[in-house]
């Protein structure tokens, strides 16, 4: 396939300039590139999925393209096809065995990915109700299942835990040394599988180099590093957000017996739990375990924190509290609120509706909170994309914002959900240092949770974990390691 002179531009803005690149069959490229680099534009333009000027020569007939977008859209359109209030229960999206079996009529490679893909226990479950690690699995499932001659995967390694990391990164070695003409696009080098020995470079739209995976590459990729300064000053906290002569021995959670259960079985419970200030916390847990869920009980997006005994910075769940009263001293960002962030909003209506914890804002912007958003934009260095429509930005610009708009209240805790997912090194590295500055500045209270390893803060003090429980009838128990 040759891509000829193929330069693009969306809203009027350039995102690729002219590139020229040759693909032979049976290559495995990795394409990598910091966020907003122009690597997905580039990944959709190789699949048809957008038009760009220029000619493509010999593209393959059967192209198939798994991204966060595609994951993002498959979301939606269970949303649409949503029967709750027909059935008088949750409806929890078509199972996994479902999609696969519209994808082709089931058949012994069925069965070939569910055991590789780790699906198999996954198939009776609802999409809706798979972690963003699951769901990344279940379309590659899908993918594969149409024998693509070309197979674009767009971070497909965001999200997953330790296990299905390594599981991914062998099934994906395993289909190119069978052959299989494979596209990676990634924003960190260590994303990069071990067959693939060919690398397109992004940078602002320009493809920078192509070819031979060079022996420096990490070298050559930290020079794109564009957070080298030392991070600006904090805005001025508002006094709004905070907790009043909270003392420090009093607890900002509270679970007695906690449970969440799913018809018989429990995914998990008997979780006694206190979380009191400056104890900062990490969760961790393999994909589908209920970290997740644990986070929805806390922010009372989980339907059944009303039938726990929970104390939310000092309020009984289910004791007439209205859900500002918790919601204004908590800052949160999860994979789901960016799931389901869909109203039409500009990036600095993001920012600022974490002061309202809405999705969007639907009152006058005044002049106070339009500088205090401008403010964060800055200290992500996103001021030039204020205007500009949030489901039109990258992936990883989109995570930025969110990620300022659970930071603008500087409030005393802070629920991050895999805060870093999407983002390539230079920006993942920069957020959490931001935090650890706000944690320090601000006196918050972080709760993380994040699979990866080298994303352990030294303010962590304890970490929660999830692990198989012995029990049939319960999934996993919760264990409080302090370190």
């Amino acid at each position: 396939m040759q891509l000829r002179n193929i330069s693009l531009s969306l809203g009027g803005k350039i995102v690729l300039q002219p590139i020229d690149w040759k693909l032979t069959q049976g290559e495995c490229w990795a394409i990598l590139g910091a966020n907003a680099s122009g690597k997905s534009s580039l990944a959709r333009v190789l699949s048809g999925a957008l038009q760009a000027h220029g000619a493509i020569e010999d593209r393959p007939e059967r192209v198939q393209w798994v991204s966060l977008e595609s994951q993002q859209a498959l979301y939606e359109e269970e949303l649409y096809r949503d029967e709750s209030d027909l059935l008088n229960e949750i409806d929890e999206g078509r199972s996994v065995r479902q999609l696969l079996v519209e994808t082709a009529p089931w058949s012994a490679l069925h069965d070939e990915l569910c055991t590789s893909l780790k699906l198999t226990h996954l198939l009776d479950r609802g999409y809706r109700r798979l972690s963003s690690g699951e769901g990344r699995r279940t379309l590659l499932a899908c993918a594969l299942l149409q024998k693509p001659d070309l197979l674009i995967l767009d971070e497909p390694f965001e999200g997953l835990d330790h296990d299905s990391y390594e599981q991914l990164h062998q099934a994906l070695n395993t289909l190119v040394m069978q052959g299989q003409w494979l596209v990676l696009v990634v924003n960190q080098t260590a994303h990069i599988i071990d067959q693939c020995q060919r690398i397109a470079l992004m940078d602002e739209g320009r493809l920078i180099y192509q070819g031979p995976r060079p022996p420096d590459l990490d070298a050559v990729w930290q020079q794109l590093d564009r957070h080298q300064q030392e991070l600006p000053e904090l805005p001025p906290r508002s006094p709004e957000f905070q907790l009043p002569a909270w003392p420090k021995d009093k607890p900002l959670l509270r679970f007695v017996d906690a449970f969440v259960q799913y018809g018989d079985t429990f995914q998990f419970r008997d979780f006694n739990w206190q979380f009191k200030p400056g104890e900062h916390t990490r969760i961790q847990g393999p994909n589908g375990s209920g970290k997740s869920t644990l986070l929805g009980l806390i922010t009372g997006d989980h339907p059944q924190c009303y039938r726990n005994n929970l104390e939310i910075l000092g309020f009984r769940r289910g004791s007439g509290e209205s859900i500002w009263d918790i919601k204004k001293h908590i800052g949160y960002v999860s994979g789901s609120l960016h799931r389901d962030y869909r109203a039409s909003a500009s990036a600095l209506t993001v920012v600022i509706s974490g002061l309202t914890d809405s999705i969007g804002i639907y009152t006058e912007i005044g002049e106070q909170e339009k500088s205090l958003g401008l403010a964060w934009l800055d200290i992500l260095g996103m001021v030039e994309q204020a205007n500009t429509p949030f489901r039109s930005l990258s992936m990883g610009q989109q995570q930025l914002l969110l990620v300022a708009r659970a930071l603008i209240k500087q409030p005393p805790l802070i629920i991050m959900d895999e805060p870093t997912e999407g983002l390539d090194d230079f920006n993942r590295f920069y957020v959490l240092k931001l935090v650890e500055k706000l944690i320090t500045v601000s006196g918050t209270t972080l709760l993380l949770v994040s699979h990866r390893q080298d994303e352990t803060l030294s303010c962590i003090s304890r970490s929660l974990s999830f692990v198989p429980d012995e029990r049939d009838d319960v999934r996993y128990s919760i264990k409080q390691i302090v370190h």
